[in-house]
């Protein structure tokens, strides 16, 4: 299994990975503010979230939330 994007609106990781070297990004929602991506299923969020931590941008494991949860605020 290959899984390389958001499917609902078909960006990849690598450009979403681009955009978040590119504008300082590092969250979801920062990433968002430049492109459109993870606004229906949100199944891509933990993926991303990994990705802007590892800076993978393929995978060939499902990614669930409780793998990559949402960073709580202090």
């Amino acid at each position: 299994m290959r899984i390389d994007r958001c499917y609902c609106f078909q960006q990849t990781f690598f450009c979403l990975q681009k955009v978040a070297e590119a504008t300082g990004a590092e969250t979801v929602e920062e990433v968002q503010q430049h492109v459109t991506f993870g606004q229906k299923c949100k199944l891509c969020h933990p993926y991303v979230r990994r990705m802007l931590r590892t800076g993978e941008t393929v995978f060939g494991e499902i990614v669930r939330e409780a793998d990559e949860p949402t960073p709580v605020s202090p």
